[in-house]
């Protein structure tokens, strides 16, 4: 996804102009559905059946393209299709449609690029600002990094559902005639110091992700071992945990044509499909393990959550919230923004945000829950102490006007 306008960027969205967004992905779609509200007002291509009356008197239907503003009151999201569908009532009257008439618009992915532009009817907080930045980066959090390789070539890659980005190309001059002295060596040792340098400056390692390392023969192997090799000369905890996780692969060639071989592999598809909501299945199991332990770190619910974002017990240190998107999507203004509050919170204490896909498994155990819960930083007991106090009282009230047979 991309501003229609090169002039439209994060930091100079105009509230009253809207944002105006173009579709050039299927995945594109996926953020959409986050990115769209139940009050926010969407305008964009629309086919409208229309009744139309001929010469001779009478009427024939036929399909009408225009474009439609709709106020939107639901949305529903086909991922096998790609295709949104937002449903609502009409605000920009035309020949064909009046004001407060209902239709349903089409979001999907084409060959053309398809433009929409989105006002928000909470305007643009924190919380939609993310999910619009996530919409146009390169770098998502689901994309696997991948380094395909040989002798003296590299290229490193994002790789998501539906496109590889290649970040960067690097190569190296390598002796032809391989020997086991430490002359013929140091070409290999440069060469990977030079694509491990590239791979770090190229990809966000901050975000846990998946790293692919594809080659012919033993070249990403001899490439992860010199990843733990630097790891350990230097301490670097985070480079151990990158290498150790990296998954090696078998390619024909170091171009980036021979991804295509490694992608069809049901191992690589497989991963590659689970790893947008790992990360969020991974929290929801160390949520559910502090929940066994009952160790005063992990709570759920509104109110408990609330007092402990308040205490700044979410914050830095292995705070984490957790909160259904689906929040921030269908609710009423106030309500949004008080939920908005607590993200601010919890990330200006330091703590870790995520909002979890109500359309994933970790989610719906999510919404089990609430829909919001929360990982502290230092055990915290009794935070749901009221709400305990005043279901007693209502039972206490109930048992004094009722008598149990």
């Amino acid at each position: 996804m991309r501003f229609a306008s090169k002039r439209q960027t994060l930091e100079g969205i105009d509230e009253e102009d809207g944002v105006s967004l173009l579709i050039v992905e299927p995945e594109d779609m996926w953020h959409a559905n986050n990115l769209i509200s139940v009050g926010d007002i969407i305008h964009a291509p629309a086919l409208r059946k229309v009744t139309v009356t001929t010469a001779t008197g009478s009427t024939i239907g036929k399909g009408v393209r225009m474009n439609l503003s709709v106020k939107v009151k639901s949305t529903f999201f086909d991922p096998l299709a790609s295709e949104l569908k937002v449903s609502g009532t009409v605000v920009n009257e035309n020949e064909w449609v009046s004001v407060g008439q209902h239709h349903t618009l089409t979001l999907r992915y084409e060959k053309a690029d398809i433009k929409f532009t989105i006002w928000k009817k909470a305007g643009w907080d924190s919380v939609a600002i993310q999910s619009l930045k996530e919409a146009l980066s390169e770098d998502r959090p689901e994309a696997i990094a991948a380094v395909v390789m040989q002798e003296g070539l590299a290229n490193i890659c994002l790789i998501t559902e539906f496109r590889t980005i290649v970040k960067q190309r690097i190569e190296s001059a390598i002796p032809k005639k391989r020997s086991t002295s430490k002359e013929s060596s140091s070409g290999m040792t440069a060469f990977y110091d030079k694509t491990l340098s590239n791979l770090r400056n190229a990809v966000d390692f901050s975000i846990p992700r998946t790293l692919l390392l594809a080659s012919p023969g033993f070249v990403a192997q001899d490439f992860r071992a010199h990843m733990q090799s630097e790891a350990a000369r230097t301490g670097d905890k985070s480079l151990q945990r990158i290498a150790k996780e990296a998954v090696i692969v078998h390619s024909s060639t170091g171009h980036v044509h021979s991804l295509n071989e490694v992608l069809k592999s049901p191992e690589v598809k497989k991963m590659m499909h689970d790893t947008k909501f790992t990360i969020e299945t991974n929290l929801m199991d160390q949520f559910y393990d502090r929940m066994r332990k009952d160790d005063g770190k992990a709570w759920y619910g509104t109110k408990p959550v609330e007092k402990a974002i308040a205490e700044g017990a979410v914050g830095r240190g292995g705070g984490v919230l957790l909160v259904n998107n689906a929040f921030f999507r269908s609710m009423d203004v106030a309500t949004r923004r008080k939920y908005v509050a607590l993200v601010d919170k919890v990330k200006k204490d330091g703590g870790e945000v995520r909002l979890l896909s109500s359309d994933h498994e970790s989610g719906k155990r999510l919404e089990a829950l609430g829909g919001i819960a929360t990982i502290l930083t230092y055990p915290m007991f009794d935070l749901d102490e009221d709400e305990e106090e005043e279901e007693g009282n209502e039972g206490n009230n109930s048992a004094e006007g009722t008598m149990v047979l």
